[in-house]
C-alpha cells in the first residue's frame, strides 16, 4: 500500500491537529479573564466580610499564572514520568475542571452568589489549577508535536501551535462578546487609594445585573466545551516514537513511525532514535552548560522583549494615544498578528529558524523605538500607532511561533523533558515580571506630567530586541532539517 510506503500525511495531520488543541486552549484560558475581570470585580465588591481592593483584582486577574509556573516546572516530570500523551490529557482534565470550579465556585461548600473571602480563595484555586494546566499543555504540546513530525516539516507544525494559542485568544474575545450580548459591564469608579465601588445607576439596572451575578461565570464555563473535547480526542492519539523506545516500547514506535513515514523511513529513524536512547535519562548537564543556557535564554527574551505588555494592555495604550474606539484598533491588531503567524508557519522551513528570530527582533526594535519617540506627542498619533503594530507583528512572524520550536526541538532526546521543562518556566516567570511591571513603568515621572515613563519603558524593549538579535546571531544553532537525534550530535561537538 502507498501508505505503507510513504507514510500518512492525513494520519501526521491529524493527531498534530489535537495537540493543537492544547495550544487553543492555553491562549483561551489566559484570555477569558479580559471579558469576565469587570463583572467578577464588581460581584466580589458585594463582600460583607472584606475589602476587594485593586491588590486582590489584580491577584485574581493573574493568579492563573501561578499555576503556569508549576505546571510548567512540573511537566518535566509529568512528560518523564506518565509519557507525552497521558501528561496532555492530565492538562485535558485540569482545564476541564477550571471551567467548571470558575464556573460555581460554591460548589458544595457555598450559597450560590454570596461573595465572601473564602470564596475568592476557592476561585482563585480553580483559576490556578486551570494555570497548571496551561503550563503542562505549553511545555508539552510543542514537544509532543516535535517529536512525531519528520524533521522537514517539524518547525511548520511546531508553529501551528502558536496559531492556536493566538487563534484561542481571539476565540474566547468573541466569546466573551457574545455571553455578554444586550448586557453592559458595571461601572466602576475609585473611591480612595486602591478601593473602587459599583456605580448604584448600574446595579439597579438588569443588564448590569445579569453581568455581576451571572454573565462571568458562563464566560469562565465556556471553556469546558473545547477542554472536555481535547482531554476525549488526546486519549485516541498515539505515544510519541521518542517516548516509547525510551520506555522499551520499540514495536509500537515502530508502527507509529510506519504510519507517519512508511516502513523503510521508519525503520531508519527508529534505529537513529535507539542510537540516542540508550538510556532512559541522562543528567540534565550531560551535553554541557551552553544548551541548557540557550533555551533559557530563548524562553527569557521571547518575554523580556516586552510583547505581553502590548497585547495584555494595548486598550489602554490605544486609549492613552486618544483614539476614540480602542478596541477596533486592538481587534485589527489582533487579525494582523494571526496574519504574520501564518506568514512564519510558511517560511520556517524555507527560511531557517535563525533569520526569522534576527529580523524579527530588529524589527521590533524599530517599532519600539518608534514608539518611545513618538508617544505622547498628538501630531505623531499616526505613527506612533503604526510603530506599535510593527512591533507586535514582527514578534507573530519570529520569536511568538520560532521560539517555541527551537525549545521543542533543541535539546537531546535524553534531557528533553527535563530541559523543556525549566526553560517554559522561565518564560512563565518573566511573562509575569513584564506583566506587573509594565504598568509602574509606563507611569514613571521625572517631573509631574513629563512622559519619562512611556519612551523608557519602549526605549528599554527596544534596546533588549536588539541584543536578543545579537544573542540569536552569536550563540543559536540553525536546526532547520535536522533530525532530533542530529541535536546529540550537534552539542556532543560543542
Amino acid at each position: 500500500m502507498a501508505n505503507q510506503e510513504k507514510g500518512s500525511k492525513a494520519y501526521l495531520f491529524s493527531i498534530v491537529l489535537v495537540a493543537v488543541l492544547g495550544g487553543l486552549l492555553f491562549g483561551y484560558d489566559t484570555a477569558v479573564i479580559s471579558g469576565a475581570e469587570k463583572g467578577l470585580q464588581a460581584f466580589f465588591l458585594g463582600s460583607t466580610d472584606f475589602q476587594y481592593t485593586d491588590f486582590w483584582h489584580g491577584f485574581t486577574c493573574s493568579s492563573a499564572l501561578i499555576g503556569c509556573i508549576i505546571g510548567s516546572a512540573l511537566s518535566g516530570v509529568f512528560a518523564q514520568g506518565q509519557g507525552r500523551k497521558r501528561s496532555l490529557c492530565i492538562a485535558g482534565v485540569f482545564f476541564f475542571l477550571s471551567a467548571l470550579g470558575s464556573y460555581l465556585p460554591e460548589f458544595m461548600l457555598f450559597e450560590k452568589g454570596e461573595a465572601s473571602f473564602n470564596l475568592l480563595i476557592v476561585f482563585n484555586c480553580y483559576r490556578i489549577l486551570g494555570g497548571v494546566g496551561v503550563g503542562l499543555a505549553s511545555a508539552i504540546c510543542p514537544m509532543y508535536i516535535a517529536e512525531v513530525a519528520p524533521s522537514n516539516m517539524r518547525g511548520t507544525l511546531v508553529s501551528w501551535n502558536q496559531f492556536a494559542i493566538i487563534f484561542g485568544q481571539l476565540v474566547v474575545y468573541f466569546v466573551n462578546f457574545v455571553i455578554l450580548g444586550e448586557h453592559t459591564n458595571p461601572v466602576i469608579e475609585e473611591v480612595a487609594g486602591g478601593m473602587h465601588k459599583v456605580v448604584d445607576a448600574c446595579t439597579a439596572h438588569d443588564v448590569c445585573n445579569w453581568t455581576v451575578s451571572d454573565g462571568w461565570r458562563y464566560m469562565f464555563l465556556s471553556e469546558a466545551v473545547p477542554a472536555g473535547l481535547f482531554a476525549f480526542l488526546v486519549c485516541f492519539v498515539p505515544e510519541t516514537p521518542r517516548y516509547l523506545v525510551m520506555t522499551g516500547h520499540e514495536k509500537s514506535a515502530l508502527n507509529v513511525l510506519g504510519k507517519i513515514n512508511g516502513v523503510e523511513k521508519a525503520k531508519e529513524i527508529l534505529a537513529e532514535i535507539k542510537a540516542t536512547t540508550t538510556e532512559k535519562t541522562e543528567k540534565l548537564f550531560t551535553y554541557g552548560v551552553m544548551v541548557i543556557f540557550i533555551g533559557i535564554m530563548l524562553s527569557v527574551f521571547q518575554q523580556a522583549i516586552g510583547i505581553n505588555a502590548v497585547l495584555y494592555y494595548a486598550p489602554r495604550i490605544y486609549s492613552d494615544m486618544g483614539l476614540s474606539d480602542p478596541m477596533v484598533v486592538t481587534v485589527f491588531t489582533g487579525v494582523i498578528n494571526l496574519t504574520l503567524t501564518v506568514v512564519a508557519i510558511a517560511t520556517v522551513e524555507k527560511l531557517g529558524r535563525k533569520p526569522l528570530l534576527i529580523v524579527g527582533s530588529l524589527g521590533m526594535a524599530v517599532g519600539a523605538f518608534g514608539v518611545a519617540v513618538t508617544f505622547g506627542n498628538p501630531a505623531m498619533s499616526a505613527l506612533c500607532m503604526a510603530s506599535i503594530m510593527i512591533y507586535s507583528a514582527c514578534f507573530m512572524f519570529s520569536w511568538g511561533p520560532i521560539c517555541w520550536v527551537l525549545i521543542s526541538e533543541i535539546f537531546p532526546n535524553t534531557v528533553r523533558g527535563a530541559a523543556v521543562a525549566i526553560a517554559v518556566a522561565f518564560q512563565w516567570i518573566f511573562n509575569f515580571i513584564v506583566s506587573s511591571s509594565f504598568v509602574p513603568m509606563f507611569n514613571m515621572h521625572l517631573t509631574e506630567g513629563d512622559d519619562f515613563g512611556h519612551w523608557f519603558t519602549y526605549g528599554m524593549y527596544g534596546v533588549i530586541c536588539v541584543i536578543a538579535a545579537i544573542f540569536v546571531w552569536k550563540l543559536v544553532p540553525e536546526t532547520k532539517g535536522k533530525t532530533l537525534e542530529d541535536m546529540n550530535n550537534l552539542w556532543k561537538k560543542k
